[in-house]
């Protein structure tokens, strides 16, 4: 089963709304208004991902909310930055490359990271949430499976090798 569209909030939807056109390519589809409460409302606006399904973010008017809430699904939580993201799928490592370029090309910085058994780049998107693209390399066997199995009840796991990080920066 697919998922129809991830919601999240923003306090600022022109850089919300720059960096999901520009540096990501989403395409802005579709807007809502809604009366939220007697003297709140909300717009809530959806991008097409490229397949249909959809990222959207809430622009929030409401006097009981505060004006600086936090955005980041993750440090808002006091989690590392990097714990919730939003992870995008690629089919090829040339179409990861075109997205960096991309991204690179909006004025953004962005962290490559070969993780042996796929290749993703990670760029923060204007609410301080982690934004990944992820092309598989590997194909998963029976010891990956089995290894996912014994994690769920053990911690004795040996360490996976090392991820080989990039950073591309912007300019």
């Amino acid at each position: 089963m697919s998922y129809h569209h991830l919601a999240i909030a923003t306090r600022d939807m022109l850089a919300t709304h720059k960096f999901y056109s520009d540096a990501m390519g989403f395409e802005l589809v579709r807007v809502e208004k809604a009366q939220t409460g007697p003297d709140a409302w909300a717009k809530h606006f959806f991008y097409d991902t490229g397949d249909g399904t959809m990222m959207a973010f809430w622009e929030i008017h409401d006097p009981a909310v505060a004006e600086d809430f936090p955005t980041s699904i993750s440090t808002g939580l006091g989690l590392p930055k990097w714990t919730n993201h939003i992870a995008f799928g690629v089919d090829s490592l040339e179409e990861l490359d075109a997205a960096r370029i991309r991204i690179n090309a909006a004025g953004f910085d962005v962290a490559e990271i070969d993780h042996h058994w796929c290749k993703s780049i990670y760029v923060d998107d204007p609410n301080g949430i982690m934004v990944e693209f992820c092309v598989t390399t590997k194909a998963f066997g029976k010891d990956d499976k089995q290894r996912a199995l014994d994690a769920l009840t053990s911690d004795q796991l040996a360490d996976e090798p090392p991820p080989i990080i990039k950073v591309f920066e912007a300019g």
